[in-house]
């Protein structure tokens, strides 16, 4: 899966600054849980935050396999800076240029391709994880095109600084999955109100919070995608989106598993013990064999995965699945195997891979868990559907 002169030009740039800008303030950051707003800063000058908005809304016009290598490439130095761009190239903005109306997009599209946006997204909530259609944020009907919104979310990514978020809710009468859809609600709207912060493991730049809606005032103009509460369509396309931000979720963990192991590949290298390298070792040796094979197996099967979306298009579920799956684990045991690789070095927070191995378990729980994957892929396989892959189809139909 090769790239063309463009792409390879964007990782260059992507991996420039990435090294220049993001990496050296990346533990600042860690530690004072700040954004990293001199990164961003420096993103939004390369024009980084352009990358999957339309050229009609100052954006660049590029689609998932362009996400997918800028966020790889950021991510190997720092997961929080990435998340800045996760949310710009496959988060809410990626929603309403897709589905939003012109009010909308005019609204926020341009704003968030020169990176002075957030949009956080807000689905979660504290009885609703992965049983999204249990969520109690809901609408009343507040006259013609009018309603208003209760409710509470929980682990809505950077809310705290965002601008506005988008709000997975029900529409009157709606039961269960029926009636689902998504509202974009600014942040500083009378009624929004942000109750919290998450301080968790890891990401600690870009942290999630808890956001409560206290009869917020929505109009017409605020629906991204209204709900029907006779139907289940509605939720099933917001569902298909997550699609884009699962594939960016696999790009920033093998990313930041290739930025672990080439800290390892260089510490085996220079750490001697009885006269020679490390690295020399066949334990060691085989240590980076099993890395670099659940790493390429992953980023091929992420390749299939984005470059199946096409031109505006979405990644399709069970490839997409598959990719992030194969994505989280290869970032557990890359990062695992690299911290063990530097010992007590790697354990210590004075250097990045301790953050690195922090920041990917949050990503195997964010856009759906490891396990809610494996159902998906599970319960696929044993309907007889297949992949892309020819070889696979071929299976199948024995």
């Amino acid at each position: 899966m090769g790239e063309d002169p463009d792409q390879t030009a964007l990782r260059e740039l992507a991996r420039q600054i990435g090294g220049r800008e993001v990496g050296p303030r990346a533990g600042e950051s860690d530690e004072s849980g700040e954004v990293p707003r001199e990164a961003i800063k420096a993103l939004a000058t390369a024009d980084l935050f352009r990358v999957t908005i339309g050229t009609e809304w100052g954006g660049l016009g590029l689609g998932d396999v362009e996400a997918a290598i800028v966020l790889e490439e950021i991510a190997r130095f720092d997961v929080s800076t990435a998340i800045c761009c996760q949310l710009a190239y496959n988060g809410p903005s990626r929603g309403i240029e897709h589905l939003g109306g012109q009010a909308l997009k005019e609204r926020y599209l341009p704003t968030v391709a020169s990176g002075d946006c957030i949009i956080s997204i807000g689905i979660t909530e504290p009885d609703a994880g992965s049983a999204v259609q249990n969520m109690r944020a809901a609408l009343r009907a507040d006259g013609p095109g009018r309603w208003r919104l209760n409710g509470y979310k929980n682990y809505s990514t950077l809310g705290h600084v965002a601008s506005a978020v988008l709000v997975w809710c029900r529409w009157p009468g709606g039961d269960g999955a029926k009636g689902i859809g998504a509202v974009v609600v600014p942040m500083d709207r009378d009624g929004v109100s942000v109750t919290g912060r998450h301080r968790g493991m890891g990401i600690h730049a870009a942290t999630e919070a808890e956001i409560a809606l206290d009869d917020v005032a929505i109009t017409e103009e605020d629906v991204l995608l209204a709900g029907d509460p006779g139907s289940t369509e509605s939720f099933k396309t917001l569902l298909a989106h997550l699609n884009h931000e699962r594939c960016g979720n696999a790009a920033m963990c093998i990313g930041a598993a290739q930025g672990a192991m080439e800290l390892a590949v260089t510490y085996a290298r220079d750490r001697v013990v009885g006269g020679r390298p490390i690295a020399e070792l066949q334990g060691i040796q085989w240590k980076f064999a099993d890395m670099a094979v659940a790493l390429e197996g992953a980023r091929l099967l992420l390749g299939r995965a984005v470059r199946l979306a096409g031109p505006g298009g979405t990644p399709p579920p069970l490839e997409t699945a598959m990719a992030k799956t194969a994505a989280n684990l290869a970032a557990k045991l890359v990062c695992d195997e690299s911290m063990q690789i530097h010992g007590g070095y790697g354990y210590s927070r004075e250097y990045p891979l301790e953050r690195a191995y922090r920041d990917i378990r949050g990503l195997c729980f964010g856009a759906g868990t490891v396990e809610a994957q494996k159902n998906f892929i599970g319960s696929s396989v044993a309907k007889g559907k297949a992949t892309s892959s020819p070889g696979w189809r071929d299976q199948t139909k024995g």
